[in-house]
């Protein structure tokens, strides 16, 4: 159940973005009742109130969830399926979009990376696409709903096509990845200042280095970022990497899409060690994606490889949450008893845990998003499918609870 007391949690996926599309809407649905103890607390209807979320979430201290969907939110776009929207649900549960993109040239459009937000309730974000060079945005939305765009991508040197969610520090500067753009076209690191003017931190160059990140950054406490890449790397299945106060990026590991992983879609969290934590879309034993740890000293723990089997699921591309005795929690697009996408945990020992099996109907279908977890020990996320709307073919999308 929904408590009073809340900490706030990042949510924490070229052709790459078209073919997460494509895959979204490959994968099987099923027709079966949900298991366990999930709660579907709101079903998108594909209109003005949006669908099809692929970000995570964020919680406010009185149980308040934001997010964002990539369509819709009214006819703007080409497609006619909107641009998306950032959104409140209240505890009270009556969704309200705060935002709807109204994309090129005034506006961004698309958003596939979440919100964060600061002191004031300001929520900040980024769109994939629109802007005045249709190559994404970065944004800012008011408590008020205000939006105003704070910087907006060329393409070229500057970046392009920005897929996660944001970090902050304390000064209110913000940074994020591209997917595209830089030097070589390969994605970027970026700061937007408070001012608005942004800066690249670091192009990809597509070789050892990596290229394509997808995922969202973190930092420790000497001002070091780290994150993944999609592509590149000594292998070209992907990297995890550090940049360094200074600039200076260092390959902490590539993975050579075999039983250790490949195509790491979302970025890693910490451990108070400094320890590393993420999911790979492919490799492992089943090459259905792993869990892995990336310790200090470089060396790579695989937690748990997915399989094929129903009792497990395939396909993970969100990132991870962990708890104070180390589990971790995550969801899986594919796979499952019905083939629709799970959310599991991953013990500390390795040991997993299937928590919940979608069933492909009401109760959603290929979660793409990390959870957050309350304090109570709940789980909430999104589905970008499934949910009682009829406007999408298959379902616009829902926001989950798992019940601890």
């Amino acid at each position: 159940m929904r408590t009073s007391m809340l900490e706030i949690y990042d949510g924490s996926g070229k052709c790459v973005l078209n073919g997460a599309l494509a895959l979204m809407l490959l994968l099987p649905l099923g027709a079966a009742r949900a298991q366990n103890s999930e709660t579907v607390l709101y079903s998108f209807q594909g209109g003005n109130d949006g669908s099809s979320p692929s970000a995570g979430l964020i919680m406010d201290k009185s149980g308040n969830l934001y997010g964002t969907t990539y369509w819709g939110g009214g006819s703007g776009c080409d497609d006619g399926l909107g641009c998306g929207t950032v959104f409140e649900f209240p505890s009270s549960g009556s969704e309200t979009v705060l935002h709807a993109f109204a994309g090129q040239p005034s506006d961004g459009a698309w958003p596939w990376g979440g919100v964060i937000a600061d002191k004031a309730g300001n929520l900040y974000g980024t769109t994939s696409q629109g802007g005045a060079n249709n190559a994404g945005t970065v944004f800012k939305v008011s408590p008020g709903g205000t939006e105003t765009t704070l910087y907006t991508f060329t393409g070229g040197s500057d970046g392009g096509d920005p897929l996660a969610s944001l970090i902050a520090d304390k000064a209110g500067n913000h940074y994020g990845t591209t997917s595209m753009g830089g030097a070589e076209n390969s994605g970027t690191v970026f700061e937007v200042a408070a001012d608005g003017t942004e800066t690249v931190l670091y192009s990809f160059t597509g070789g050892n280095d990596g290229a394509a990140p997808m995922g969202g950054l973190i930092t420790d406490k000497a001002g070091n970022i780290y994150g993944t890449t999609s592509l590149g790397g000594a292998n070209n299945r992907g990297t995890v990497f550090e940049i360094a106060a200074g600039g200076t990026e260092r390959v902490l590991y590539s993975f050579t899409g075999k039983s250790d992983g490949g195509y790491p879609m979302a970025g890693v969290i910490a451990d108070a060690a400094g320890n590393l934590y993420g999911t790979t879309e492919t490799g492992g034993k089943g090459y259905e994606g792993t869990v892995f740890k990336l310790a200090t000293d470089g060396t790579e723990t695989v937690l748990h490889a997915f399989s094929r089997k129903k009792t497990d699921g395939e396909y993970p591309w969100g990132g991870l949450v962990m708890d104070k005795a180390g589990n971790l929690y995550g969801t899986t697009r594919g796979g499952g008893q019905y083939g629709s996408g799970t959310v599991f945990k991953v013990a500390a020992d390795g040991t997993e845990t299937i928590s919940h099996s979608f069933a492909g109907g009401s109760d959603g279908a290929d979660p793409a998003a990390g959870l957050i977890r309350d304090k109570a020990g709940n789980l909430y996320g999104t589905t970008q499918m499934g949910g009682t709307g009829t406007a999408c073919e298959n379902g616009c999308g829902t926001i989950f609870e798992i019940g601890k």
